[in-house]
């Protein structure tokens, strides 16, 4: 039993091992987790992210505002290097395992932006990157680069007003970005291994100032046996075969008095086969049934909220059925998917800004990274109570990420790894 007990002892101390990280089958391979969910359906995590419960912390390169990624023994990340376009992966105790560059970058705009907004995507093969200079380029986990393109090079400069947030996606054969700007939007996909392109479609639509600007990233699902991309942005909800990009589905409605500025910033959600889809500037809420060919906006579109009880910039989470609404100002609504009522709702503590990460749930905790810095860890039940509060000085735009029964959390300047005491 003393041998036990000092070898676990020498894993807690260590940051734990790569061997017994591989035995757990770590990974959480895109920003919202693999089902896109923001949540974990397993573990036991921290409710204090102190120096207590704190395992090691990395110094970061440079500003970047995108969640990071895990595979197995690897916790990758986008930052900026100096001028570049950076990527990093570190291992559990801490360490970089590797860096690269892919290019020039391109400066934050907002104050909440950085070059290095999008998140990091892999299948366990291949990693994939997108940064707001147009760079977009694949790697091995061994950190070399396959391929890059500059998408703005070969498709023209994008015209958003802030920071490009979409997220690169992946299906069985390619690697897919939607971009959606003013009166030029598209989807494109390229071959995962050579990085030709594979398709290019059009998906360009009239609509009021700022209306057809998106920083959502797409969803891959399966339907009838293929998969299909689910894509919101332009006022619309549309789906495409993934395999040619081809339009299968489209729900417009989402701006009926032709509002000015009516950006997308929040990404949707899906639960079984309905899209929740946040939209209006927090102001609005839809529910939109998959399934659907042509213009299903009649047909599809099942519910409607229009209470100003919505999210503008936090995506939502999903947990055991349901979907968890966080409004900048630290109101939490759980939804029923199926209906958009409310099951109940409750408040996080309101600071003097906003917040911005989205929101993750794990171990029956809600945690909420705000711009200013503060993190709140609450139980999820309608009383939200508070367990933790912390301010960490620097800003959190990316999501907390609960994995391995792990928490990794990153602001302005660190990565940080924390466990249970």
């Amino acid at each position: 039993m003393k041998t036990m007990s000092s070898f676990s002892l020498i894993l807690v101390v260590a940051g734990f091992s790569a061997t017994a990280l591989q035995a757990e089958q770590l990974r959480w391979p895109s920003w919202r987790g693999a089902a896109d969910a923001g949540s974990a359906a397993k573990g036991t995590y921290p409710a204090k992210l102190d120096d207590d419960h704190l395992l090691w912390q990395a110094d970061l390169p440079g500003r970047g505002c995108s969640t990071p990624i895990v595979w197995d023994d690897l916790i990758i990340l986008t930052a900026a290097k100096g001028e570049e376009d950076g990527v990093l992966a570190y291992d559990w105790k801490g360490k970089k395992v590797w860096d690269v560059t892919l290019g020039k970058r391109r400066k934050g705009k907002h104050r909440n932006g950085s070059s290095s907004n999008s998140s990091a995507v892999t299948d366990g093969e291949f990693v994939f990157v997108y940064f707001k200079s147009g760079n977009l380029g694949a790697l091995n986990l061994e950190g070399k680069v396959l391929w890059k393109h500059n998408l703005q090079q070969r498709y023209g400069r994008d015209t958003l007003y802030w920071d490009i947030g979409t997220s690169p996606v992946i299906t069985r054969e390619h690697v897919v970005v939607a971009v959606m700007n003013d009166r030029k939007g598209f989807l494109v996909a390229y071959d995962k291994a050579t990085g030709e392109e594979a398709w290019k479609v059009d998906r360009t639509y009239e609509t009021p100032v700022e209306g057809d600007h998106s920083y959502a990233t797409p969803h891959v699902i399966e339907e009838g046996g293929r998969q299909v991309l689910v894509v919101w942005g332009a006022e619309r909800v549309t789906t495409h075969e993934a395999k040619s990009g081809k339009l299968i589905s489209e729900c417009a409605g989402f701006n009926p008095q032709k509002r000015n500025n009516w950006v997308v910033v929040s990404s949707s959600v899906i639960v079984d086969d309905m899209v929740v889809v946040p939209y209006g500037r927090g102001k609005c809420l839809a529910g939109v049934k998959l399934g659907g060919k042509g213009e299903v906006t009649g047909t599809h579109r099942v519910w409607e909220r229009l209470d100003n009880k919505g999210c503008f910039v936090p995506t939502p989470a999903v947990h055991d059925g349901k979907v968890y609404i966080l409004g900048d100002r630290g109101r939490v609504h759980c939804l029923d998917p199926k209906t958009g009522e409310t099951l109940w709702e409750g408040k996080l503590p309101r600071g003097a800004q906003s917040y911005y990460s989205s929101p993750t749930i794990a171990d029956g905790k809600i945690y909420a990274g705000r711009e200013d810095g503060k993190l709140l860890v609450a139980e999820l039940n309608k009383e939200l109570k508070v367990l933790f509060e912390r301010d960490f000085e620097k800003r959190i735009v990316a999501s907390p990420v609960p994995v391995g029964d792990r928490i990794l959390l990153r602001n302005d300047t660190h990565l940080m790894c924390f466990t249970k005491k």
